[in-house]
């Protein structure tokens, strides 16, 4: 059972290479990359600060405020104050922001809609459910390991 789940684990990280490029290509459509299109979906629901926006997504803050920076240059997001935190401003998108999301949100819906065209009913539920699974008990392993009880005395 290792070895197969030492090479489902080889396979997700080929699958989530392979969506990562597929992602880039329909983001560069519209002239943006998949960071970008990232956190303008990060920020489609409303403002966040840099740091709301990079605990979404799982990355280091600096990261994001470099992506933000650039969406801000290129008008497709704003910098607005934050009523609860003088030094932090809130990143929201802009008009441009939001089409430019719906553009890179619907050619992503049709290339999905493609992918899975060919895949039985209920197999990529199924997909799904085992990955977020799995993804629920690496967590718990990390939880259990860097716990206190299980540091060296």
């Amino acid at each position: 059972m290792s070895d197969e789940m030492a090479l489902l684990v080889a396979d997700v990280f080929e699958a989530a290479g392979a969506l990562r490029r597929s992602g880039e290509a329909i983001a560069a459509t519209m002239g943006q990359t998949q960071a970008r299109w990232q956190l303008l979906s990060v920020l489609s629901d409303g403002p966040r600060t840099v740091a709301q926006a990079a605990r979404r997504l799982g990355v280091a803050r600096q990261g994001v405020q470099r992506v933000a920076n650039d969406l801000v240059g290129e008008n497709l997001a704003t910098f607005q104050p934050n009523p609860d935190h003088r030094n932090s401003p809130l990143l929201e998108l802009t008009p441009e922001g939001r089409h430019v999301l719906r553009e890179i949100t619907t050619r992503a819906t049709e290339s999905n809609r493609a992918l899975a065209a060919d895949f039985p009913p209920g197999e990529i539920a199924a997909a799904r459910d085992l990955l977020r699974r799995l993804t629920h008990r690496v967590r718990q392993q990390q939880e259990r390991s860097s716990s206190p009880s299980h540091e060296a005395p």
